[in-house]
């Protein structure tokens, strides 16, 4: 699903008016996907599952933790890899969001087997556009 979330030109304002309850942006959201998954997860992983380089990683996670609901660190083991790492904060959002998947979904006006078959679509096509 994070394919089709990042990859379909949405419109815009419905998907602002989702997050703006939870003081999120559209990549913000997505980024916030991948850490309620994994805790703590290093900046080039992040852009690897997001699909979104260090350019605009680095800003957004900056105003991510100044909101409160990330960390950015250090690695103990390597000073060059900057680790992020999911707040209390940032965590209790995840609560929060639980109504964001099925309200897209229900905004897309698709079934769920169309999605899917996008969803596989788009996962081949990025597959495709990195070989």
């Amino acid at each position: 699903m994070l394919c089709v979330v990042q990859r379909i030109e949405c419109d815009e304002s419905c998907v602002s008016t989702l997050l703006k309850a939870l003081d999120l942006t559209y990549l913000q959201y997505i980024v916030m996907m991948v850490l309620w998954e994994h805790k703590e997860i290093n900046v080039k992983t992040l852009g690897q599952k997001t699909h979104l380089d260090s350019g605009t990683l680095t800003p957004m996670l900056k105003r991510m933790e100044t909101k409160g609901y990330v960390l950015r660190t250090r690695s103990a083991e390597d000073e060059r890899v900057r680790l992020i790492t999911l707040t209390d904060q940032g965590l209790a959002l995840k609560e929060q969001a639980q109504h964001v998947p099925m309200d897209m979904f229900c905004l897309s006006k698709m079934s769920e087997g169309e999605l899917i078959q996008l969803k596989a679509q788009c996962e081949h096509l990025l597959n495709n556009l990195q070989s």
